[in-house]
C-alpha cells in the first residue's frame, strides 16, 4: 500500500513538472514570436526619410500629434509646458520670418543666404523608424531644423542658433518615443590653399547636442559662437588675414536600439571669411557668409543715376547700342559676375582706356558738364583693359557719374567686398 501511494506521488509531481515545462515553453515562444517584429534585437531599428518609403508602408502612420501631447498622454514627468514666449531678440524674429517666406531655398543644404550677414536653414524632417530589414514600421517622426546664422561687420566671429522644433510624433503602441533622440553635431574646416598664411579658427567648447525628444520640446535653442584671432592690423604688408573656413552640421536621429542615421550627414555648411583687410573693406575687420549674393542695384527712375543705370541697361541687355561695337558682344555683370580689383594703378589704367574709347567715338567733351562713363566698372577686373571689349563706354551727365561711382563704392564696404570678390549687378525700373 506504501508503495502504490509514493507511486502515486511521483506520478502527480512527474505530471506537475511536465505540464509546467510545456506551459513555460508556450509562453517563452509565444512571447519570442511577439517580440520579432516590434522588440528588435539590438540595433534592429533604424530612422529612414519618409520619402524614401512606398505609400502602403506608410499606412497607419498618418496620424502623429504633437510630441508634448503624446508625453503627457504616456505619463513623462519630464516634460514640461515650454515657455508661451521662448523670446528671442528683434534680429533673430525677423531673420526667422524672412526664413520662413524662402522655405524653398530655406530647405536645402546652404538655406536661404539673405545677405553677406544674415543666413538661415529652416528643414523640415519627416522620418520612419522601421526594423532594420525593412519588413515592420514602429513610428515616426516628424521636425523641423532651424540654423540662424549672423557674420559681423568689424569683428571676426560668427554666430549660429541652431534648434530642433515643432516636434511630432506617432509610434506604435509598444514603441516608446519619450526614449527616442536627435542630435545636432557641428564640425568646421579651413581652406588653406584659399586662406592667408597661418589662418585658424576657434570653436565653440559645446558643439554636438544629442538629447531625448523632451528636451529639445522644452529647450529648443541653444547658441555657438566661432572665432578666428587676429594678429593686430597687417595689411599694409599684404596680409589681409584671410580665413577661408566651412562649418558643417550632420543630423542624428536613434531610440535605444537604433543603428545609426544614415541620411544625415552635411545636412547643413555655411561658408565664412574672416579677414583683416583694413580700410579698402569699409570696418578694418569682419566676417561674411561667402555664399551670398551680392548684387549692386541701381535704378533707372531715380533721378540721381538714372543715366547710369540706363547705360548699364543697355550694355547688359542690348549691347549693340553700346560702344565699341561689334558682332556677337555680350557684357558681363548680370550673369557672369564681376569682380573688384583693388590696385589703383589697374583702376586708372582701365580709366585711360575708357576716356581714349569716349574720345575716338564722341570728339573732344570737355567744358560740357559730361564724362565718360565706363561699365564693367574700372575697378573691376572686367574693365577695359581686359583685352576682351567685353566693355561699353558713354557720355553722361557729370554728377550723374560721380553718384554712381559713390553707389558703387557703397556697395563695396556695406558688403566686404575685397580684392578678387565677385559681384553682379541689377538694373530695376
Amino acid at each position: 500500500m506504501k508503495i502504490r501511494t509514493a507511486l502515486i506521488r511521483l506520478a502527480r509531481v512527474t505530471a506537475t513538472t511536465a505540464a509546467l515545462t510545456l506551459l513555460t515553453a508556450a509562453t517563452s515562444t509565444a512571447a519570442h514570436a511577439a517580440a520579432l517584429p516590434n522588440d528588435p534585437a539590438p540595433e534592429g531599428t533604424v530612422f529612414v526619410d519618409a520619402a524614401s518609403l512606398p505609400a502602403d508602408e506608410l499606412r497607419g502612420l498618418d496620424q502623429p500629434i504633437p510630441y508634448a501631447q503624446y508625453a503627457r498622454s504616456h505619463g513623462s514627468k519630464s516634460v514640461a509646458r515650454r515657455a508661451a514666449a521662448d523670446p528671442a531678440p528683434g534680429d533673430q524674429q525677423d531673420l526667422r520670418q524672412q526664413c520662413a517666406n524662402h522655405a524653398a531655398q530655406a530647405k536645402t543644404a546652404t538655406g536661404w543666404i539673405k545677405s553677406r550677414f544674415e543666413s538661415c536653414q529652416k528643414r523640415p524632417f519627416d522620418l520612419v523608424l522601421r526594423d532594420i530589414r525593412g519588413t515592420t514600421t514602429l513610428g515616426r517622426l516628424k521636425f523641423d531644423q532651424w540654423v540662424l546664422g549672423f557674420a559681423y561687420d568689424g569683428s571676426r566671429r560668427v554666430d549660429y542658433v541652431a534648434s530642433i522644433e515643432n516636434i511630432w510624433v506617432e509610434p506604435i503602441p509598444t514603441e516608446d518615443a519619450t526614449k527616442w533622440r536627435i542630435g545636432q553635431h557641428f564640425h568646421h574646416s579651413i581652406n588653406a590653399s584659399k586662406s592667408d598664411p597661418d589662418p585658424k579658427v576657434t570653436a565653440p567648447q559645446t558643439v554636438n547636442r544629442d538629447e531625448l525628444l523632451g528636451v529639445w520640446d522644452t529647450k529648443p535653442h541653444w547658441n555657438l559662437t566661432y572665432t578666428s584671432p587676429d594678429k593686430g592690423a597687417l595689411f599694409d604688408q599684404g596680409n589681409q588675414q584671410r580665413v577661408l573656413s566651412t562649418v558643417t552640421m550632420d543630423l542624428s536621429a536613434s531610440s535605444p536600439n537604433s543603428a545609426p542615421y544614415l541620411e544625415g550627414s552635411n545636412v547643413y555648411n555655411s561658408g565664412v571669411r574672416y579677414d583683416y583687410a583694413g580700410k579698402v573693406a569699409g570696418k578694418y575687420k569682419g566676417t561674411v557668409f561667402t555664399k551670398a549674393r551680392v548684387e549692386l542695384v541701381m535704378s533707372q527712375k531715380d533721378s540721381a543715376v538714372n543715366e547710369s543705370a540706363v547705360h548699364i541697361y543697355d550694355a547688359l541687355n542690348r549691347p549693340e547700342r553700346t560702344f565699341p561695337s561689334w558682332p556677337g558682344k555680350s557684357v558681363p555683370g548680370s550673369k557672369e559676375p564681376l569682380r573688384r580689383v583693388v590696385d589703383p594703378k589697374k583702376i586708372e589704367d582701365n580709366r585711360k582706356k575708357s576716356i581714349k574709347e569716349c574720345k575716338k567715338v564722341w570728339g573732344d567733351y570737355a567744358g560740357s558738364g559730361l564724362e565718360c562713363d565706363e561699365y564693367p566698372f574700372a575697378s573691376t577686373k572686367e574693365g577695359s583693359t581686359k583685352g576682351d571689349n567685353r566693355f561699353s563706354v558713354r557720355l553722361i551727365d557729370g554728377k550723374d557719374n560721380r553718384k554712381g561711382g559713390e553707389r558703387l563704392n557703397e556697395m563695396y564696404t556695406l558688403n566686404r567686398v575685397l580684392d578678387g570678390d565677385p559681384f553682379y549687378v541689377k538694373i530695376t525700373n
